[in-house]
Parts: C-alpha cells; sequence; structure tokens
C-alpha cells in the first residue's frame, strides 16, 4: 500500500453546465491519482451539485475548485465570486444535501465578498483500495481431457542390455 501523503489539486473553471460533468471527471481523475477511489463518488456527487447550484443562481460564474488530502481527509472547497450569491437561500436545498452526505462542511466569507463552501470526506490510510484491473470471465469454458494411465514399461521402449543387445520390454 502507499503511504498516506499530503496531496494538493487546484482548478479554475468558468462554471457553464457542460463543463459541470468535465470538472467532475477530472476531480475523479486526481482522486484515483491519489489512490482515493472510495471517495470519487460523495466528492463528485457534492461537487456537481455546488456547481449546478452557482451555474443556476450566480452572477459570476469563475470559481475555483481546490481538493487537500491529509492522509485521513479530504477537504473539497469551491470558491465562487459572486457578492450577490447568498448560500442561506440560494444554495440552501444543496447545502443540506452535502450536510447529509459528508463528515462536516462549511461556509466563509473573503476579504472580497466572495464566498468558499467546503465539505470534508473521511478515509483512513487503510481503506484507500487501489484499482485493479480484473480479467474477462471466459464465456464458455472447454474442459481438458485428463490422460490415461500410461504404464511405464511403454513408455520407456525397448532397454538394452549391457551387451548392447535390446531386449523387448514386456
Amino acid at each position: 500500500m502507499k503511504t498516506a501523503s499530503p496531496c494538493y489539486y487546484h482548478l479554475d473553471v468558468e462554471v457553464s453546465p457542460e463543463r459541470v460533468g468535465q470538472v467532475t471527471r477530472i476531480l475523479a481523475a486526481h482522486l484515483r491519482y491519489w489512490d482515493l477511489e472510495i471517495l470519487v463518488s460523495p466528492v463528485c456527487h457534492g461537487a456537481e451539485l455546488l456547481l449546478r447550484a452557482i451555474d443556476e443562481h450566480a452572477t459570476d460564474k469563475n470559481t475555483s475548485i481546490e481538493m487537500w488530502w491529509n492522509g485521513q481527509h479530504l477537504i473539497t472547497a469551491i470558491g465562487e465570486n459572486d457578492c450577490d450569491l447568498r448560500p442561506d437561500q440560494d444554495l440552501r436545498g444543496c447545502l443540506e444535501s452535502i450536510a447529509a452526505m459528508s463528515d462536516g462542511w462549511g461556509c466563509c466569507a473573503t476579504d472580497t465578498g466572495s464566498k468558499v463552501i467546503w465539505f470534508s470526506q473521511r478515509a483512513r490510510a487503510g481503506e484507500r483500495v487501489p484499482l485493479v484491473p480484473t480479467a474477462p470471465a471466459p464465456s464458455l469454458r472447454e474442459v481438458l481431457q485428463v490422460p490415461r494411465e500410461v504404464p511405464v514399461a511403454a513408455l520407456a521402449g525397448p532397454a538394452s542390455t549391457p551387451d548392447g543387445v535390446l531386449e523387448d520390454a514386456r
């Protein structure tokens, strides 16, 4: 098993409906690269919820996405630049879903008036499961015939005597 080393990823994106799927695939690829396959589904679902809500309610679609892995927790943060977006009103349903599926979450304002919404997922280093390709199962099984017993004397062939005369091995 790979040792748990801290990892960080940052992505700036302009949110649009077609970009949401691309961003979730990028996040999933980084989680798999970090051997965190177990977290792909909840993290991508939470990020997708936030990105779709930002796309629907925000006027400024520029966002920053960051992921931090410390060996036990993965924190995903999405920062949006719209000062008029109110998480308590515009993003209420999205935040309720994130609260239900994550180990922790929060929202904080920055000095510029933008907001950062984050959520965390717990995964201990021992729970990290690397991807292992599986071989396809054969669709048609062939049964190999077991060879019949053949007497050892028949396999040995004719034997020779010390004087060089061949004897029949019967």
